[in-house]
């Protein structure tokens, strides 16, 4: 399936959504930790002890997951299985904290080197000796089979239930796990919410239960789904988080992202694996670009990684490998000076610790500058590891469908390069010519720290005398100068 670049930056958002969310809401986890009227940080702590930004189980098996989706693999075969089984296994030899009781159990009995028959057959002898076998666990690490199998809802649904069966066997853990895929299936395709487009694909006893399931999440208080450690009232509490949060009217609705993961963790108990939940589905609906910048730059977990990992197997996943230059495997994208020829390096006119570029200038980096904001595609090994390197999702195009979250990017790119002086850091702000990209997040940086619109214009554009926004980008400008003033 080939998806336009609105899809790809939703389907980019769904494991990044997820691990933001996982990562949030660790700390509030059974009330550890009170959440503030500033709503969640990322303060680290919890149950699982955490550094700030670091994601917990949730994430973790997630990880194993996508790392087999991005190979392209349909993950309904055996070979996919095992390798499943294999990376949930070498994660449980890291002894990460906070594990769930049922995957610990399935896990553990399973073996050193266990196959998907092997673990799948554990937890269905678990299922029928307890009769409670229906945790969250398998629920809130599913989302990655959504992304693999886009093209093919029933797919989706078998894959979905038999990966959930590894550790989780009860119906209603493997149903939850497939109608959220499913509904993560249907906000990257369709920009939409809608837990209801999967109950078609479920047999007739389970879509008359999930659609009672649904309503109740629809019409109830979100704070009714606590406790939340079953998967019925983890999706259900998710869900209401969702829908009992409004979308802001100010051009701004990606914001939702942010403002339904606080409502989601508000609900308490299992937060971290509810805002997880709801995450991965948010992300679907409002893109990787929607996940403010403070939040991806302080994200990480096992085994080693980063948020900006979890976006690279997304988008391997549903492009069926690398893309244009090679991105995200290529260690280093050579962009050609075109008709605007090679920038200098120059300082913004308004904050000489922010320099303004385009991408060359990553080879023949000044020793001063300790963190790059990139507008464009950057290799793996094109910024030195010494730097803080943090990207965003921005298309130099006019037309408002190639950036949807235009506006919130534009600001959040700003802010940003905001927090980063702030933090002492010397920036270089660029894309691959400093050509439209860069003079407008310098226009907005600048609006930020007081400067008038037409002055901030003027006075980038000086510096940068061959650059000049696209009609997309002014436009957001003047928006963001009606928003300060």
């Amino acid at each position: 399936m080939k998806l336009d670049v609105a899809q790809i930056d939703r389907a980019c958002g769904v494991l990044l959504g997820a691990a933001v969310g996982d990562a949030l809401g660790a700390p509030y986890e059974f009330d550890l930790v009170r959440l503030g009227p500033e709503g969640p940080r990322m303060v680290g702590g919890g149950l699982t002890r955490g550094a700030p930004g670091e994601w917990t189980d949730d994430t973790a098996m997630t990880w194993c997951v996508a790392d087999v989706a991005a190979t392209g693999a349909d993950l309904r075969t055996g070979a996919a299985l095992d390798a499943i089984a294999t990376g949930l296994r070498e994660w449980y030899e890291s002894h990460p904290l906070g594990i769930g009781q049922q995957t610990w159990r399935v896990i553990s009995a399973a073996g050193t080197e266990p196959t998907a028959a092997v673990m799948t057959a554990i937890a269905r002898d678990l299922y029928i000796r307890t009769g409670r076998a229906a945790g969250n666990g398998a629920l809130t690490r599913t989302a990655p089979v959504a992304l693999a199998h886009l093209d093919d809802p029933a797919a989706l649904v078998e894959a979905a239930m038999t990966v959930s069966a590894l550790t989780h066997y009860d119906p209603r853990a493997r149903e939850a796990c497939a109608l959220w895929c499913l509904a993560i299936r249907h906000a990257v395709l369709e920009a939409e919410f809608d837990a209801h487009a999967g109950l078609s694909y479920l047999d007739v006893d389970a879509w008359a239960y999930w659609a009672d399931a649904l309503a109740a999440a629809e019409r109830s208080d979100p704070g009714r789904f606590r406790p939340n450690g079953w998967a019925v009232a983890a999706l259900q509490a998710a869900w209401s988080a969702i829908v009992h949060t409004p979308v802001p009217k100010d051009g701004f609705g990606c914001r939702h992202l942010a403002d339904s993961l606080r409502t989601a963790i508000s609900i308490g108990h299992d937060t971290d694996t509810v805002a997880a939940i709801a995450g991965a589905l948010l992300g679907a609906r409002w893109g990787e670009s929607a996940v403010p910048a403070e939040w991806r730059r302080t994200v990480h977990g096992y085994p080693g990684r980063s948020g900006q990992d979890l976006v690279h197997l997304a988008y391997l996943t549903v492009n069926n490998g690398p893309g244009t230059n090679g991105w995200p495997l290529a260690d280093h994208i050579d962009y050609i000076p075109l008709q605007y020829g090679d920038p200098p390096l120059v300082p913004h006119p308004h904050d000489e610790g922010v320099y303004l570029a385009g991408a060359p200038t990553l080879d023949t980096l000044p020793n001063e500058i300790d963190a790059v904001v990139s507008l464009c595609l950057t290799g793996r090994a094109q910024v030195p590891a010494r730097v803080e390197h943090v990207a965003f999702r921005l298309l130099d195009e006019p037309d408002p469908a190639m950036n949807p979250n235009l506006d919130f990017i534009l600001t959040d790119a700003a802010r940003l390069v905001a927090q980063l002086r702030d933090e002492g850091k010397t920036v270089l702000l660029h894309c691959v010519a400093a050509h439209s990209r860069t003079p407008s997040v310098a226009v907005a940086y600048a609006m930020l720290r007081g400067v008038p619109h037409d002055e901030a214009l003027a006075t980038v554009l000086e510096a940068l005398p061959t650059a000049h926004s696209n009609s997309g980008f002014q436009a957001a400008l003047k928006r963001l100068a009606r928003l300060l003033t």
